[in-house]
């Protein structure tokens, strides 16, 4: 099983960090989706993308964390 599906499997926190990543990455996707972006449109999109890479960093944390406690490749 790889590192992503036992951590979702296991790790409250990890699944949702998940869910956080998808939801940032769907509102980013609904601004793309638009054909004229307002200055709100623009400063909202590099606000959700500052939450998305947060998360991501977040998310990162984790699976080293877990590969150095069980010493997984």
């Amino acid at each position: 099983m790889a590192l992503r599906d036992q951590l979702l499997a296991s790790h409250d926190q990890f699944r949702r960090l998940v869910e956080e990543h998808t939801h940032y990455a769907s509102q980013i996707d609904a601004i793309h989706g638009k054909h004229y972006l307002s200055e709100e449109d623009k400063l909202e999109e590099v606000r959700l993308k500052k939450l998305k890479l947060r998360v991501k960093d977040q998310m990162e944390m984790i699976e080293r964390s877990f590969r150095t406690q069980h010493h997984v490749a």
